[in-house]
């Protein structure tokens, strides 16, 4: 599953669906919302897709993951709109017959999501605002 919304996802609800009887090691990532960044407070945060183009990108990236670690199963869910500190913002499961790939797909597709994914980052601190260089 490839999916750019506004709504929350349940990670137990990913992780029933990426295994199957062929998964030996399911790794996910989340990605949350900070209340501090580098010494500054931040009490909201605005994150801005093109949402068709970053559904076709995430799909890309999961497509390479999977011919490139031998993955069985990804998704990929990235939350746009208005998002308060303890919000989830990012969830990547992958699932493989062998921890290695696993842990290794998980992480090139959270490098790569910041590196070629249409998302914008500003964050609303308490003495201004900022957008955030590369939108992670």
């Amino acid at each position: 599953m490839i999916l750019v919304t506004e709504d929350d996802f349940s990670v137990d609800e990913v992780l029933r669906n990426v295994r199957n009887k062929r998964t030996g090691a399911v790794v996910t990532f989340v990605g949350v919302v900070r209340e501090e960044d580098c010494g500054r407070k931040i009490r909201k945060m605005e994150m801005e897709a093109y949402k068709g183009m970053a559904e076709k990108e995430l799909s890309d990236l999961r497509d390479k993951a999977m011919k490139k670690f031998g993955l069985e199963e990804v998704t990929i869910i990235h939350r746009v709109g208005s998002l308060s500190p303890g919000d989830n913002i990012v969830l990547i499961a992958v699932s493989s017959g062998h921890r290695k790939e696993a842990f290794d797909g998980a992480e090139y597709l959270i490098d790569e999501l910041k590196k070629v994914v249409p998302l914008w980052k500003k964050e609303i601190l308490e003495d201004g605002e900022v957008w955030v260089e590369g939108g992670h």
